[in-house]
Protein backbone atom coordinates (compact mmCIF):
# COMPACT_ATOMS: atom_id res chain seq x y z
CA UNK A 1 0.00 0.00 0.00
CA UNK A 2 1.18 3.55 -0.83
CA UNK A 3 0.03 4.70 2.15
CA UNK A 4 1.84 4.73 5.23
CA UNK A 5 0.11 7.51 7.58
CA UNK A 6 -2.84 6.81 9.95
CA UNK A 7 -4.12 9.25 12.25
CA UNK A 8 -6.02 8.05 15.59
CA UNK A 9 -7.93 10.79 17.34
CA UNK A 10 -8.39 9.41 21.03
CA UNK A 11 -8.95 12.79 23.04
CA UNK A 12 -12.41 12.37 23.71
CA UNK A 13 -13.32 12.78 27.72
CA UNK A 14 -15.41 9.69 27.47
CA UNK A 15 -18.30 11.23 29.84
CA UNK A 16 -20.90 8.78 28.56
CA UNK A 17 -18.80 6.27 30.04
CA UNK A 18 -18.20 7.82 33.49
CA UNK A 19 -16.80 6.36 35.94
CA UNK A 20 -14.99 4.00 34.49
CA UNK A 21 -13.17 6.84 31.99
CA UNK A 22 -12.60 9.06 35.18
CA UNK A 23 -9.02 8.08 35.24
CA UNK A 24 -8.56 5.97 32.10
CA UNK A 25 -8.87 6.49 29.14
CA UNK A 26 -12.05 5.39 27.38
CA UNK A 27 -9.63 3.53 24.62
CA UNK A 28 -8.20 1.58 26.78
CA UNK A 29 -11.47 -0.09 27.94
CA UNK A 30 -10.81 -3.57 28.10
CA UNK A 31 -12.98 -5.60 24.96
CA UNK A 32 -12.03 -9.60 25.85
CA UNK A 33 -8.38 -9.78 26.48
CA UNK A 34 -7.45 -6.60 24.47
CA UNK A 35 -7.86 -2.70 24.98
CA UNK A 36 -10.11 -1.32 22.19
CA UNK A 37 -7.37 1.31 20.80
CA UNK A 38 -4.73 -2.08 20.27
CA UNK A 39 -7.56 -3.97 18.06
CA UNK A 40 -7.45 -0.29 15.88
CA UNK A 41 -3.76 -0.51 15.92
CA UNK A 42 -3.21 -3.81 14.83
CA UNK A 43 -6.09 -3.66 12.02
CA UNK A 44 -4.11 -0.64 10.27
CA UNK A 45 -0.92 -2.50 10.80
CA UNK A 46 -2.17 -5.09 9.14
CA UNK A 47 -3.43 -2.61 6.37
CA UNK A 48 0.20 -1.77 5.64
CA UNK A 49 0.27 1.31 8.24
CA UNK A 50 3.47 1.62 9.89
CA UNK A 51 3.50 5.45 11.58
CA UNK A 52 1.14 6.50 14.11
CA UNK A 53 -0.24 9.41 15.40
CA UNK A 54 -2.57 9.32 18.37
CA UNK A 55 -4.56 12.70 19.01
CA UNK A 56 -4.54 12.83 22.61
CA UNK A 57 -5.73 14.59 25.69
CA UNK A 58 -4.95 15.18 29.39
CA UNK A 59 -5.33 11.69 31.31
CA UNK A 60 -4.49 10.17 27.99
CA UNK A 61 -0.36 8.75 29.16
CA UNK A 62 -1.48 5.14 29.14
CA UNK A 63 -1.88 5.15 25.63
CA UNK A 64 1.26 6.11 24.90
CA UNK A 65 2.84 3.61 27.82
CA UNK A 66 0.62 0.85 26.12
CA UNK A 67 2.27 0.84 23.10
CA UNK A 68 6.07 1.59 24.55
CA UNK A 69 7.89 -1.80 24.81
CA UNK A 70 8.18 -3.06 28.52
CA UNK A 71 11.51 -4.36 29.31
CA UNK A 72 10.92 -4.55 32.84
CA UNK A 73 8.00 -6.76 32.39
CA UNK A 74 9.36 -8.59 29.83
CA UNK A 75 12.57 -9.38 32.38
CA UNK A 76 10.22 -10.03 35.40
CA UNK A 77 7.84 -12.81 33.19
CA UNK A 78 11.47 -14.52 31.90
CA UNK A 79 13.00 -14.55 35.38
CA UNK A 80 9.46 -16.07 36.64
CA UNK A 81 8.75 -18.65 34.52
CA UNK A 82 6.40 -17.57 32.69
CA UNK A 83 7.73 -16.53 29.18
CA UNK A 84 4.64 -18.38 27.71
CA UNK A 85 3.05 -14.91 28.73
CA UNK A 86 5.06 -13.01 26.34
CA UNK A 87 3.53 -13.51 23.21
CA UNK A 88 0.93 -11.72 24.69
CA UNK A 89 3.09 -8.55 24.17
CA UNK A 90 3.90 -9.51 20.56
CA UNK A 91 1.75 -6.17 19.53
CA UNK A 92 4.95 -4.04 21.19
CA UNK A 93 6.80 -5.50 18.27
CA UNK A 94 4.68 -4.28 15.36
CA UNK A 95 7.59 -2.21 13.54
CA UNK A 96 5.49 0.77 14.00
CA UNK A 97 6.42 4.37 14.98
CA UNK A 98 3.94 5.63 17.07
CA UNK A 99 3.96 9.51 17.70
CA UNK A 100 1.59 11.77 19.98
CA UNK A 101 0.24 14.83 20.50
CA UNK A 102 -1.94 16.50 22.51
CA UNK A 103 -5.42 18.55 21.27
CA UNK A 104 -5.35 21.59 23.59
CA UNK A 105 -9.54 22.16 24.00
CA UNK A 106 -12.18 19.97 22.94
CA UNK A 107 -13.04 21.48 19.35
CA UNK A 108 -14.51 18.84 17.69
CA UNK A 109 -13.35 15.71 15.46
CA UNK A 110 -12.51 18.23 12.94
CA UNK A 111 -10.21 20.33 15.10
CA UNK A 112 -8.30 16.84 16.29
CA UNK A 113 -7.32 15.99 12.77
CA UNK A 114 -5.89 19.22 12.25
CA UNK A 115 -3.07 18.75 14.74
CA UNK A 116 -1.93 15.64 11.87
CA UNK A 117 -0.77 18.41 9.17
CA UNK A 118 2.70 18.65 10.38
CA UNK A 119 2.59 14.45 10.65
CA UNK A 120 1.22 13.72 7.15
CA UNK A 121 2.86 16.59 5.30
CA UNK A 122 1.20 16.27 1.66
CA UNK A 123 0.84 12.57 1.81
CA UNK A 124 -2.81 11.08 2.15
CA UNK A 125 -3.42 9.78 5.36
CA UNK A 126 -5.80 7.17 6.86
CA UNK A 127 -8.38 8.13 9.62
CA UNK A 128 -9.23 5.40 11.73
CA UNK A 129 -11.38 6.53 15.30
CA UNK A 130 -10.24 5.60 18.45
CA UNK A 131 -13.55 3.93 19.75
CA UNK A 132 -14.78 1.87 16.89
CA UNK A 133 -13.69 -2.21 16.45
CA UNK A 134 -14.05 -3.67 13.07
CA UNK A 135 -14.64 -7.33 13.02
CA UNK A 136 -14.26 -9.35 15.60
CA UNK A 137 -11.49 -11.75 16.50
CA UNK A 138 -10.15 -11.00 12.89
CA UNK A 139 -9.02 -7.75 11.64
CA UNK A 140 -11.06 -6.17 8.84
CA UNK A 141 -9.12 -5.01 5.58
CA UNK A 142 -11.76 -2.00 4.77
CA UNK A 143 -8.62 0.18 4.98
CA UNK A 144 -7.06 -2.24 2.11
CA UNK A 145 -10.69 -1.53 0.73
CA UNK A 146 -10.80 2.60 1.37
CA UNK A 147 -7.01 3.11 -0.15
CA UNK A 148 -7.67 1.08 -3.29
CA UNK A 149 -10.98 3.20 -3.81
CA UNK A 150 -9.32 6.47 -3.16
CA UNK A 151 -6.18 5.88 -5.48
CA UNK A 152 -8.31 4.16 -7.94
CA UNK A 153 -10.91 6.97 -8.23
CA UNK A 154 -8.55 10.22 -7.57
CA UNK A 155 -11.06 11.38 -4.76
CA UNK A 156 -10.04 13.54 -2.23
CA UNK A 157 -11.67 11.77 0.70
CA UNK A 158 -13.05 7.80 0.48
CA UNK A 159 -15.27 6.83 3.85
CA UNK A 160 -16.56 3.30 5.23
CA UNK A 161 -20.08 3.90 5.43
CA UNK A 162 -22.37 0.65 6.90
CA UNK A 163 -26.14 0.48 6.64
CA UNK A 164 -27.69 1.34 10.28
CA UNK A 165 -31.87 1.59 10.95
CA UNK A 166 -33.71 4.50 10.08
CA UNK A 167 -34.51 5.08 13.80
CA UNK A 168 -30.96 5.58 14.44
CA UNK A 169 -29.73 8.06 11.78
CA UNK A 170 -29.91 10.80 14.32
CA UNK A 171 -26.77 9.24 15.84
CA UNK A 172 -24.28 9.11 13.01
CA UNK A 173 -22.98 11.18 10.19
CA UNK A 174 -25.19 9.80 7.68
CA UNK A 175 -23.91 10.50 3.57
CA UNK A 176 -26.40 10.64 0.12
CA UNK A 177 -25.06 7.78 -2.16
CA UNK A 178 -25.03 8.30 -6.05
CA UNK A 179 -25.71 4.41 -6.75
CA UNK A 180 -26.46 1.35 -4.63
CA UNK A 181 -22.99 -0.01 -5.89
CA UNK A 182 -20.51 -1.39 -3.80
CA UNK A 183 -17.91 1.39 -3.76
CA UNK A 184 -20.04 4.70 -4.46
CA UNK A 185 -19.53 8.54 -5.12
CA UNK A 186 -21.06 10.19 -2.31
CA UNK A 187 -23.54 13.29 -3.31
CA UNK A 188 -23.81 14.84 0.06
CA UNK A 189 -23.43 14.18 4.16
CA UNK A 190 -25.30 15.27 6.83
CA UNK A 191 -24.34 14.69 10.61
CA UNK A 192 -26.76 13.39 12.75
CA UNK A 193 -29.74 14.43 10.52
CA UNK A 194 -32.83 14.15 11.81
CA UNK A 195 -34.93 10.67 10.28
CA UNK A 196 -37.05 12.91 8.01
CA UNK A 197 -33.97 14.78 7.19
CA UNK A 198 -31.58 12.07 6.33
CA UNK A 199 -30.62 11.28 2.78
CA UNK A 200 -30.11 7.46 3.77
CA UNK A 201 -29.49 5.21 5.86
CA UNK A 202 -25.74 4.88 4.89
CA UNK A 203 -23.86 5.96 7.86
CA UNK A 204 -20.26 6.82 8.39
CA UNK A 205 -18.17 4.09 9.69
CA UNK A 206 -15.28 5.73 11.78
CA UNK A 207 -12.47 4.68 8.97
CA UNK A 208 -11.44 7.24 6.19
CA UNK A 209 -8.98 8.36 3.55
CA UNK A 210 -7.69 11.64 3.17
CA UNK A 211 -6.19 14.09 0.80
CA UNK A 212 -3.98 16.82 2.56
CA UNK A 213 -6.44 18.90 0.90
CA UNK A 214 -8.71 18.23 4.37
CA UNK A 215 -6.25 20.70 6.56
CA UNK A 216 -7.31 23.70 4.48
CA UNK A 217 -10.54 22.88 4.19
CA UNK A 218 -10.86 22.32 8.36
CA UNK A 219 -9.48 25.83 8.61
CA UNK A 220 -12.40 27.33 6.08
CA UNK A 221 -15.14 25.38 8.52
CA UNK A 222 -17.03 27.25 11.15
CA UNK A 223 -17.34 25.43 14.41
CA UNK A 224 -21.17 24.20 15.08
CA UNK A 225 -23.56 25.41 18.54
CA UNK A 226 -21.47 23.48 20.30
CA UNK A 227 -18.21 25.96 19.13
CA UNK A 228 -17.00 22.57 17.91
CA UNK A 229 -15.77 21.89 14.54
CA UNK A 230 -17.38 19.01 12.45
CA UNK A 231 -15.14 16.84 10.42
CA UNK A 232 -18.33 15.75 8.24
CA UNK A 233 -18.66 19.76 7.55
CA UNK A 234 -15.21 19.65 6.47
CA UNK A 235 -15.77 16.92 3.73
CA UNK A 236 -19.21 18.72 2.94
CA UNK A 237 -17.02 21.41 1.86
CA UNK A 238 -14.60 19.80 -0.21
CA UNK A 239 -17.87 18.26 -2.09
CA UNK A 240 -19.33 21.68 -1.93
CA UNK A 241 -15.87 22.82 -4.20
CA UNK A 242 -15.87 20.19 -6.89
CA UNK A 243 -13.93 17.41 -4.96
CA UNK A 244 -14.35 13.92 -5.42
CA UNK A 245 -15.67 11.69 -2.24
CA UNK A 246 -16.32 8.16 -2.63
CA UNK A 247 -17.82 5.91 0.13
CA UNK A 248 -17.13 2.17 0.70
CA UNK A 249 -19.66 0.01 2.21
CA UNK A 250 -18.37 -1.99 5.28
CA UNK A 251 -18.82 -5.99 4.56
CA UNK A 252 -21.49 -8.20 6.26
CA UNK A 253 -18.82 -9.74 8.19
CA UNK A 254 -17.02 -6.77 9.28
CA UNK A 255 -19.15 -5.25 12.13
CA UNK A 256 -18.59 -2.70 13.58
CA UNK A 257 -18.47 -2.14 17.12
CA UNK A 258 -19.22 1.50 18.46
CA UNK A 259 -18.45 1.69 22.01
CA UNK A 260 -19.70 5.21 22.98
CA UNK A 261 -22.08 4.12 25.88
CA UNK A 262 -22.30 1.35 28.31
CA UNK A 263 -24.75 -0.25 26.29
CA UNK A 264 -22.66 -0.26 23.44
CA UNK A 265 -19.79 -1.31 25.66
CA UNK A 266 -21.16 -3.97 27.84
CA UNK A 267 -22.95 -5.75 24.49
CA UNK A 268 -19.03 -5.51 22.72
CA UNK A 269 -17.45 -7.18 25.59
CA UNK A 270 -20.03 -9.72 25.82
CA UNK A 271 -20.04 -10.62 22.62
CA UNK A 272 -16.41 -10.68 22.30
CA UNK A 273 -16.21 -12.54 25.40
CA UNK A 274 -18.96 -15.21 24.19
CA UNK A 275 -16.81 -16.33 21.21
CA UNK A 276 -12.73 -16.22 22.10
CA UNK A 277 -11.40 -19.01 20.90
CA UNK A 278 -9.95 -19.79 24.41
CA UNK A 279 -12.61 -19.10 26.91
CA UNK A 280 -15.36 -18.59 25.12
CA UNK A 281 -17.45 -22.22 25.28
CA UNK A 282 -16.48 -22.08 29.58
CA UNK A 283 -18.04 -18.90 28.93
CA UNK A 284 -20.69 -19.74 27.39
CA UNK A 285 -21.53 -22.58 29.68
CA UNK A 286 -21.48 -20.77 32.52
CA UNK A 287 -23.98 -18.09 30.71
CA UNK A 288 -26.34 -20.90 29.96
CA UNK A 289 -26.76 -21.79 33.33
CA UNK A 290 -26.67 -17.99 35.10
CA UNK A 291 -29.90 -17.31 32.55
CA UNK A 292 -31.37 -20.59 33.69
CA UNK A 293 -31.43 -19.76 36.89
CA UNK A 294 -32.98 -16.46 36.41
CA UNK A 295 -35.52 -17.43 33.82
Amino acid sequence: MSIRNAVIPVAGLGTRLLPATKSQPKEMLPVGKKPIVQYIVEELSLCGMDRFLFVTGRGKSSIEDHFDIDADLIRSLRESGKEDLLSELEFERLGANFFYTRQHQQRGLGDAISYAENFSGTEPFVVALGDSIIGRHEPSRIVERLIEAFEKSGAICAIAVEEVPLDQVSMYGIVKPASDAEVFEVLDLIEKPARSEAPSNWAIAGRYVFSPALFDAIRRTGVDHRGEIQLTNAIRLLLAEGGKVVAVRLPSHEKRYDIGNFESYFETFVEFALTDPVYGEKLRQYARGLLGENS
